[in-house]
C-alpha cells in the first residue's frame, strides 16, 4: 500500500511532509505535491505532519478524491527528474488554498 496526496494539497502546497520521509519518496509540479507509490514504504510519518490533512493511505482515501491515487502515481513518474524534493521550503498558499 502507499500513501496518496489528495485535494488539500491544491495551490495549498506545505512541504513539511517531505521532511519526515525516510525514503524521499516527495515530487512536486507548481499546484502540489505527489507521492511515488513504487518508493512510498507506508510508513505514515508524513501523515501528522501535513498541515491541511491532505494525505490519506491509499485505502483510506475519501471517495471524491479517488482520483488522486493514480494522478500521484502519473506527475511522480513524469516529475522524477525535475520535481524530487526532500526538504522543506516555505509554503504557497495560492487563491484555491483552503488551509484550516
Amino acid at each position: 500500500m502507499t500513501h496518496t496526496v489528495c485535494e488539500p494539497c491544491n495551490d495549498c502546497k506545505y512541504t513539511d511532509c517531505v521532511a519526515v520521509c525516510p525514503v524521499e519518496c516527495f515530487y512536486q509540479d507548481d499546484m502540489m505535491l505527489y507521492i511515488d507509490p513504487n518508493d512510498c514504504i507506508d510508513c505514515e510519518a508524513c501523515v501528522p505532519e501535513c498541515p491541511v490533512e491532505a494525505i490519506f493511505a491509499e485505502a483510506n482515501v475519501p471517495a471524491q478524491w479517488t482520483s488522486y491515487t493514480p494522478l500521484n502515481a502519473e506527475r511522480s513518474a513524469v516529475l522524477k527528474e525535475t520535481g524530487h524534493i526532500t526538504e522543506k521550503q516555505d509554503a504557497k498558499e495560492g487563491p484555491a488554498c483552503k488551509k484550516k
